[in-house]
C-alpha cells in the first residue's frame, strides 16, 4: 500500500483527532498510516521504559557472557561500550527523527527510499522482526524446559498466546512491561552475582583471561555481536520513538536502551562468565539462571517468572514492530496484524523451527545498517549541512535509487568483511562504505542540479 498523500493524511489526522471516533472510545489508537498527533505523544519516562526494557533481557546475558568468554575481561568490557556507543549514535539518530516527526519508520523511509521504493525496506525489517518473535518465542519454552522440564511445546503456545494479547495492548503494554522487565533483571542479575562472587575477588573478575582459545570470536567480531542484538528493532525504533513530544525527547528515550539498559544486560553475563558460575560459557555465555536455581527456595518460581517476563518483553517489541510496519504496509490496523502475524510466529515457535532461524538473521543483521545510516544522512545530516537543492519542496520520487545504492554498497562491503576479513566489524564496515556511497551520490547530484536551480530561480551564474 502506498503511503497516503499529504490531504487525505490531514483527513485523516483529524478523523483519529476527534474525541467522538470510534477508535478513541474502544481503543488507544496506533496510527498505523499517518504521524502521532502532539495530542497523543507520551511522555519521556513512558517513551523510555518502552526502550530500557527491551535490551535487558537473558539473550544479552548470553551475548555478553560469550564475548568475555572469548576476549577475557577487559577486552569484552570494550568491545560492549564500542557497540553500545555505535548504536546510541545510530539508534538516537533515527529516534530523534521519529520524535521530530511522529512517524513510524515505513513513514520516515518513504521520503530516503521514494514513494513505493521504501515498501522494500520496510517489508524485509517487517518480516525480519517476526523472526525474532518466533525465535525468542521458542526460546522461551526451550529454557523452561530444560530449566523446569516444563513441556516444551504446550509452554511455547501458551507463552506465544500471552506475548500476543499483551502485545495487543499496544504501546502503553510496551511501557508497562518494560518497567517491570528492567528492574526485574537488575534485581535477579544481581543477586545471581552475589551469589556467584561469594568465593571469589574482584580481581580474579577482572583479571579473567578468555577460556574460549582457538574458538574465540576477534574483537571485531564482538563488537559486531553488540550492534547486530538490536540493529533490527533498533532501525524500526521509530515505531517507538515516534510517540515522543520532541525530537530530543526521542534521543534521551532511546539512550535508555543504548548505552545503558543494553550495557548493564552485556555486562552482567560477561560477569557471570568471569566469575566462573556460567554453566557452559562456550554455548550458553552468560546466562545466570543456573546460579539462582541452585539456590532454591522462593529463587526458583520466581526464575521461572523472569524466563516469561524478560523474553516476554522482547517478544512483545519485535512484534508490535512487524504489526505496526505490515498494518503501514497493507493499510490493515496494527492489532489485527499482530493476531495474523503472532499467530504465524508461535506455529513456527511450537514446530521448533525456530531453532534454524538464528544465524540466519544474524546474517541478515549485518546488511541492516546501512538502512538506517541512509536515512540519517538523508534527513538529518545532509539536509542540516548540505541542503539539497533538487529535494526542496519536492514529494519523493517512486523509487530514489541512489539510496537503493547506498544500502547496497554497504551490504556487501559488510558481507564481505564478514567472510574474509573477520578481524572487523562487519556492521561498522557496512555503516561506513553506506555513508560514503551516499555522500558521495548526494555531492554529484547536488553539483549537477546546481546549475539548474540557478537557471530555474534566474540567478546570477
Amino acid at each position: 500500500m502506498s503511503p497516503p498523500t499529504t490531504s487525505t493524511t490531514t483527513t485523516r489526522t483529524t478523523t483519529a483527532s476527534t474525541p467522538d471516533s470510534t477508535s478513541q472510545r474502544h481503543s488507544v489508537p496506533e496510527y498505523e498510516e499517518i504521524p502521532v498527533p502532539l495530542h497523543a505523544r507520551r511522555g519521556l519516562i513512558s517513551v523510555s521504559a518502552v526502550w530500557l526494557g527491551f535490551p535487558m533481557i537473558l539473550t544479552c546475558a548470553v551475548f555478553g557472557g560469550l564475548i568475555v568468554y572469548s576476549l577475557g575481561f577487559w577486552r569484552g568490557m570494550l568491545a560492549i561500550v564500542l557497540g553500545n556507543l555505535v548504536l546510541m549514535g545510530y539508534v538516537g539518530a533515527l529516534s530523534y527523527i521519529a520524535g521530530r516527526s511522529g512517524k513510524n519508520f515505513a513513514l520516515t523511509a518513504v521520503e530516503t527510499f521514494g514513494r513505493r521504493g521504501y515498501l522494500v525496506p520496510s517489508g524485509f525489517l517487517a518480516t525480519v522482526v517476526i523472526g525474532w518473535f518466533a525465535f525468542q518465542t521458542g526460546l522461551t519454552g526451550s529454557i523452561l524446559h530444560d530449566s523446569f522440564g516444563w513441556n516444551e511445546q504446550l509452554t511455547t503456545l501458551v507463552a506465544g498466546i500471552g506475548f500476543l494479547a499483551a502485545t495487543l495492548l499496544g504501546i502503553r503494554a510496551l511501557s508497562v512491561i518494560g518497567m517491570i522487565a528492567a528492574p526485574v533483571y537488575l534485581v535477579l542479575g544481581g543477586l545471581a552475582i552475589w551469589f556467584a562472587a561469594e568465593h571469589s575477588t574482584p580481581a580474579s573478575v577482572t583479571s579473567y583471561p578468555g577460556g574460549a582459545s582457538q574458538a574465540a570470536m576477534t574483537f571485531g567480531a564482538a563488537v559486531t555481536l553488540v550492534i547486530a542484538s538490536f540493529i533490527d528493532s533498533g532501525t524500526m525504533t521509530a515505531d517507538f520513538t515516534r510517540w515522543s513530544r520532541s525530537g530530543r525527547q526521542g534521543f534521551l528515550a532511546s539512550v535508555s536502551a543504548f548505552p545503558i539498559g543494553n550495557t548493564i544486560a552485556l555486562v552482567v553475563g560477561g560477569v557471570i562468565v568471569a566469575l566462573g558460575a556460567a554453566s557452559n560459557p562456550a554455548t550458553n555465555g552468560g546466562t545466570f539462571l543456573n546460579v539462582l536455581i541452585a539456590h532454591g527456595g522462593i529463587l526458583v518460581p520466581l526464575a521461572a517468572a523472569f524466563v516469561l517476563i524478560n523474553l516476554g518483553s522482547v517478544c512483545t517489541h519485535c512484534l508490535y514492530n512487524g504489526a505496526v510496519g505490515w498494518g503501514q504496509l497493507t493499510g490493515t490496523t496494527m492489532r489485527r496484524l499482530t493476531v495474523i502475524l503472532g499467530a504465524v510466529g508461535i506455529a513456527l515457535a511450537v514446530a521448533g523451527i525456530w531453532s534454524h532461524f538464528e544465524q540466519w538473521l544474524n546474517l541478515l543483521g549485518v546488511i541492516v545498517p546501512p538502512i538506517g545510516t541512509v536515512l540519517v544522512l538523508d534527513q538529518l545530516l545532509l539536509p542540516r549541512y548540505a541542503p539539497t537543492i533538487s529535494r526542496t519542496g519536492v514529494s519523493p520520487a517512486q523509487i530514489r535509487w541512489a539510496s537503493f545504492a547506498a544500502w547496497a554498497a554497504g551490504s556487501a562491503a559488510a558481507l564481505l568483511a564478514h567472510a574474509f576479513a573477520p578481524w572487523l566489524s562487519d556492521a561498522v564496515i557496512g555503516i561506513l562504505t553506506a555513508a560514503t556511497v551516499f555522500v558521495g551520490i548526494h555531492a554529484v547530484t547536488r553539483h549537477q542540479a546546481l546549475p539548474q536551480a540557478r537557471q530555474a530561480s534566474g540567478s546570477p551564474q
